[in-house]
């Protein structure tokens, strides 16, 4: 199978000449300590306005204008993406009480169908939770479909699950429904046994659901005026929605509330908390007075989370313990258990007993529960890694040591994905840059297996001829001005050549701990094919090195993001792989805001700019709490409505706010109009102040996606050729637009 071949440069339309849009400047003044800042076009936050939209629709028609020539290459890219994709694929089942669930793709269909198949029991437990073997495309006896995406999108410009959840008996299905993109939610119930829906309907819940154990209740989450989760409700199967109780409301505008069950389904636990302290409350389902009762009070400001849990003891009594993942006097977290009763002491006086030590090197992300072991996530060396201890002598001298399933790669990924509390097995998820997602279930150890077992499910298909060994993935140090190594993964085609003349990408987050940790993409594979040196920055901000790294890339250091990466980049310039003109930045969200700054920071160091759903109007939207999740985003960067010095750091860095005369690169600003997230206000007024600078000829564009929410448009094939969209302007910026000899679909 091969590409669609390019036109030659000879036959390729020359970009049409086309005008930007001209927003007209309305002033208006935003004044906080003491500092006033003139904005002309504040007044294109009104989404209703007719005027709005239709400048939007000629920001979209600019910048198709100014692409055209580039969509023989969106077109190759994205059968290419196609081309490797097998369109027809399943989930490996996972197994839930008595069912096998998992889901269905269809060539020519965009969304998921989910299904499922009756489990059978037997004498042996891990024959039991082995997955029945399905073929793609092939039904299986029994199956049952649960709910097709497809027909659930029919006539809709956007669909969106977010949540479901299935009764312990199997006889009921909740599932969550956005057809906008505003991740509000329409929660229906399904009668498994009818196919027929229950005239339950609730409107404008949150992501995630559960049932009650017994099946007689659901709980969901909903959002305030400013879009943060602050509700926990229950509503009783068959009364009206009007009854519906709150069970919890968080008033804190800077705290998050979410929930679930506990593993062993004998508790409700509430999360409350933002990045640096939190709050657990647990509800017990048999408790007749239906009382929350919470671990520990966010007063203590320790960031932690708790689950309650029953352990066995060497004499066969059962005991009432909490397992806790903690802050308190660990920087990077650490594992505790305590007796419940140690709660009715003040924190400084309880006694708790360490599972997993503090360490400055390993960063615990986090622990939960099977009925037999503890599985704990943690992050050494970049790399993110599960270990599993037996609960027999847990917090005592006799507890076991962890065990790690083992694997071959430097750099890879392996994250629980799932673990049924009766299970002797977890499901894990692993995945490299150059080795397909992998499914496997890991065995748990025993005294007969005391090592546990890999047991290989699944390795996503890749065609088209798709070899690994085509390409490299090596990771690499840039030295930032403060003497900081900033880890680097360096992706490229074996055969490009070390000779200062290749394409490069540097990508990069930065932010909210998050990790760009290694993992397999099909559609980068069109940008390798064509010589781009690929690199993830690992910056400051990011989790990859544990706490202290996220802590110095935020608040009054939230500038070391922006550093690092000028500095990843400038490593990439003088690596001997690429031409220091030929290099592009690329970054989403926070990542946006990422490419904002370090386009007014060093705009000569880029052929090019890629901001996705860019949050370059940062300062404007967390100076106003009332705006979709502001409050919430101040233990991120501060509160500037408060403190002035927080005010001044964040006017000195935020894109929008440092537009300057000079010559900018090439800029795309790609976002959804029905972003809850990062409102497109942002970077259509950017892009506005962009045009009014820059002193040099390339053109500054914004690509709207008039249905989408913050992930873009639904549905697979509108999001292949979302990416191939950008890949394209990628490409074409640097130069890149053909494929290396021999690479390519085969």
């Amino acid at each position: 199978m091969t590409s669609t071949p390019l036109q030659d440069s000879a036959s390729t339309p020359a970009p049409v000449k086309a005008s930007p849009p001209v927003a007209r400047k309305v002033p208006s003044e935003r004044t906080h300590h003491g500092d006033t800042f003139v904005d002309n076009y504040e007044w294109l936050r009104d989404k209703e306005s007719a005027e709005v939209v239709a400048h939007l629709k000629a920001e979209n028609a600019y910048q198709e204008a100014v692409t055209a020539d580039q969509e023989p290459l969106r077109e190759a890219i994205f059968q290419e993406i196609k081309g490797r994709t097998q369109e027809t694929d399943l989930s490996v089942p996972h197994r839930k009480d008595g069912w096998w669930y998992f889901s269905r793709s269809v060539e020519g269909k965009e969304y998921g169908i989910q299904c499922r198949v009756k489990a059978t029991d037997s004498a042996d437990k891990v024959a039991d939770w082995t997955p029945p073997a399905v073929a793609a495309g092939t039904d299986i006896p029994g199956e049952e479909v649960l709910l097709d995406g497809n027909v659930e999108a029919e006539g809709q410009p956007f669909f969106s699950v977010g949540g479901s959840a299935v009764t312990v008996d199997g006889n009921l299905y909740a599932y969550a429904v956005d057809n906008s993109g505003d991740e509000r939610f329409t929660l229906r119930i399904k009668d498994l046994r009818t196919g027929e829906p229950l005239p339950d309907v609730i409107e404008n819940v949150f992501y995630g659901v559960s049932f009650s154990p017994d099946g007689t209740r659901i709980f969901y989450t909903v959002v305030d005026d400013s879009w943060r989760p602050y509700q926990v409700r229950v509503h009783v199967l068959g009364t009206p929605v009007e009854q519906d109780t709150v069970v919890y409301q968080e008033d804190d505008a800077a705290m998050w509330l979410g929930f679930e069950l506990s593993s062993d389904r004998r508790f409700l636990v509430l999360g409350i908390g933002c990045s640096e302290y939190s709050e657990t409350r647990l509800l017990r389902f048999d408790d007749p007075d239906q009382q929350l009762h919470t671990v520990i009070s966010r007063d203590e400001r320790v960031l932690y989370e708790a689950e309650p849990f029953v352990l066995d003891g060497p004499d066969g009594e059962k005991s009432a313990r909490i397992l806790l993942t903690h802050n308190r006097d660990a920087i990077n977290s650490m594992v505790s258990i305590l007796d419940p009763a140690e709660l009715a002491k003040p924190l400084a006086e309880q006694t708790w007993q360490t599972v997993i030590e503090p360490s400055d090197h390993v960063r615990v992300n986090g622990a939960g529960l099977t009925a037999t072991h503890l599985v704990v996530s943690i992050r050494k060396d970049t790399i993110e890694r599960v270990q599993v201890l037996g609960l027999a002598g847990l917090g005592t001298p006799a507890q076991q040591a962890p065990v790690e399933p083992a694997f071959d790669e430097e750099l890879y990924t392996a994250g629980v994905g799932g673990a049924d509390y009766a299970a002797p097995v977890i499901r894990l998820g692993y995945t490299s840059y150059f080795t397909p997602s992998r499914v496997y279930d890991f065995v748990l150890p025993t005294p007969e297996l005391p090592a546990g077992e890999l047991l290989l499910r699944k390795e996503s298909p890749v065609l088209g001829g798709y070899d690994g060994s085509d390409y490299v993935a090596t990771r690499e140090w840039a030295d930032a001005a403060d003497g900081t190594r900033i880890p680097l993964s360096v992706l490229r085609h074996r055969t490009v050549p070390r000779d200062s003349t290749a394409a490069g990408l540097v990508y990069g987050y930065g932010s909210y701990e998050m990790s760009m940790d290694p993992g397999f993409g099909i559609a980068r594979l069109s940008l390798l094919d064509r010589g781009v040196v690929f690199v993830i920055a690992h910056i400051r901000g990011g989790g990859e090195l544990g706490r202290h790294w996220y802590e110095d890339g935020k608040k009054l250091t939230k500038k070391n993001t922006f550093t690092d990466f000028v500095d990843a980049t400038d490593w990439l310039a003088g690596s001997g792989w690429v031409d220091p003109a030929r290099i592009v930045a690329l970054g989403g969200s926070a990542g946006g805001l990422l490419m904002g700054a370090i386009a007014n920071m060093a705009p000569e160091k880029y052929a090019a700019v890629v901001a996705q759903v860019p949050f370059v109007d940062a300062l404007t939207t967390i100076l106003d709490p009332e705006l979709p999740l502001s409050a919430l985003e101040w233990e991120e960067w501060g509160n500037p409505i408060t403190d002035p010095e927080v005010y001044a750091y964040m006017k000195s860095y935020t894109p929008y706010e440092n537009v300057r005369d000079v010559a900018y690169p090439r800029i795309a600003a790609v976002t959804s109009f029905n972003d809850t997230r990062v409102l497109y206000v942002e970077p259509a007024k950017w892009v506005q102040e962009l045009r009014n600078h820059t002193t040099g000829s390339e053109p500054v564009v914004m690509k709207i996606e008039m249905d989408g929410g913050h992930g873009g448009a639904s549905g697979r094939y509108v999001q292949w050729r979302e990416r191939a969209w950008d890949y394209a302007f990628i490409a074409d910026s640097v130069g890149a637009k053909e494929l290396l000899p021999g690479a390519g679909l085969k």
